[in-house]
């Protein structure tokens, strides 16, 4: 098998695809992305456990609505793939605009991932916000 073709990379470009799903606020990508079972769970920074995937789509739906651009890029991606689940580590470099202002955080994040029928999709989005670190070159423009 290629390393073109290797299951750490269908999984990296399945992180990338959540990210983007992200960053366009598109409710139907973020759906794509994710396996629609009641066992999904998601945790957003300050946020309590979301159960379920209805209770995930709907967060999804409410950061999308209340905010007006997302930029996210991630930087030190770790993926480990063991048989039909894998999982990526990251950093989250955030930049929010809310209502008349924005808000640019660091959070550690943990994507969980699991493969049937050969598609990967997310099962699992853990964050932790990086409490007094702020980006490099952080400015006050969303770009």
């Amino acid at each position: 098998m290629s390393a073109r073709s290797s299951p750490e990379l269908t999984v990296l470009t399945v992180n990338n695809t959540f990210y983007q799903a992200m960053q366009s606020l598109d409710l139907g990508q973020m759906e794509a992305v994710w396996w629609h079972d009641d066992w999904v769970r998601c945790l957003h920074p300050g946020w309590d456990l979301l159960l379920g995937w209805d209770a995930v789509r709907e967060s999804w739906e409410m950061i999308f609505s209340s905010t007006a651009k997302m930029n996210v890029t991630i930087s030190r991606p770790l993926v480990h793939v063991l048989s039909d689940a894998a999982w990526v580590s990251c950093v989250e470099h955030a930049t929010s605009a809310v209502e008349s202002d924005f808000i640019t955080t660091l959070v550690e994040a943990t994507n969980i991932f699991v493969r049937r029928n050969s598609q990967w999709r997310m099962v699992h989005h853990h964050t932790t916000p990086l409490t007094g670190r702020v980006p490099a070159a952080t400015s006050r423009t969303v770009q």
